[in-house]
């Protein structure tokens, strides 16, 4: 076996060139002296700038109007004092919540007491011929006699037994009940907050939801509902806090909806007039 020298063949093709870091990488001329790594990356963002303002100058061309060069003032940080003095009287509040609530696709229905509510719900479960309710563990929610008026219906509060898979659970039911913490009736928004009695899962899973909403948690305004959140302290914060606005709503790209998909297809809210 003879072994060929390969030492000084031709190689076919040239080995790519290594860049310097310390060379410029704007010009490919050779006759051009190297420069720092620094004057490289000056270089790189006066071209970068140049660009952007070539850019904005297109924009404000098209648009028939000079450009905004200096960042305009905001004489307000967060919502003006008008705002926070903007109330509506409780008739006023219901009214626009239910048309607020209602005109994406949710039910608002007035009720006299919890007792009242529980026998909506139950009307509804025979009505949907559901076979499985899950709820909140909440002690007011006792006052809704679900088991008693639906005997022949599979009921569980939520987290009653730690061995369930409640996600689960959740996922199987027909409809969910919940209580809720606040609502705004300038967007149509309910609040619901979860713990470890309140899973989250009870709105968002089942087929229908059910929210319970006492009309003196009813407010105007949404940041009504957030600012008592300021005072609270991180260790009293719940574990979520939801908001609802009707059933869910998803959009594909050719922007086709469907209600239903990521969430209850129907969702009700009872304004409570009194629970006690």
């Amino acid at each position: 076996m003879t072994n060929k020298d390969t030492s000084h063949t031709p190689s076919s093709s040239k080995p790519p060139a290594i860049p310097n870091p310390v060379s410029s990488h704007l010009t490919s001329d050779p006759a051009q002296p190297i420069s720092p790594q620094a004057d490289w990356l000056n270089e790189l963002e006066q071209k970068s700038k140049s660009k952007q303002q070539t850019f904005m100058n297109h924009i404000a061309d098209r648009l028939q109007r000079p450009r905004i060069q200096e960042a305009p003032s905001h004489p307000f940080r967060g919502a003006p004092d008008f705002w926070h003095d903007f109330n509506w009287d409780e008739a006023e509040k219901i009214e626009k919540f239910t048309k607020h609530f209602t005109e994406v696709g949710g039910n608002v229905l007035r009720m006299k007491s919890l007792e009242e509510a529980g026998a909506f719900i139950a009307d509804q479960s025979r009505l949907l011929k559901a076979r499985y309710i899950v709820r909140q563990q909440l002690p007011e929610m006792q006052a809704l006699t679900l088991e008693q008026r639906l005997p022949n219906v599979q009921i569980s509060a939520w987290n009653s037994h730690p061995e369930e898979a409640w996600k689960a659970r959740a996922a199987e039911a027909d409809i969910g009940v919940v209580f809720a913490d606040g609502a705004a009736a300038y967007t149509g928004t309910v609040m619901v907050t979860s713990s470890e009695l309140q899973g989250r899962s009870v709105s968002l899973l089942p087929t229908v939801c059910i929210i319970l909403l006492p009309i003196d948690r009813l407010h105007t305004r949404l940041g009504e509902l957030l600012l008592p959140w300021d005072t609270k302290g991180r260790e009293h914060l719940p574990a979520g806090i939801h908001f609802i606005s009707g059933p869910s709503r998803s959009s594909d790209i050719e922007n086709e909806l469907t209600i239903g998909v990521h969430g209850p297809g129907i969702v009700y809210t009872l304004l409570i007039e009194s629970i006690d």
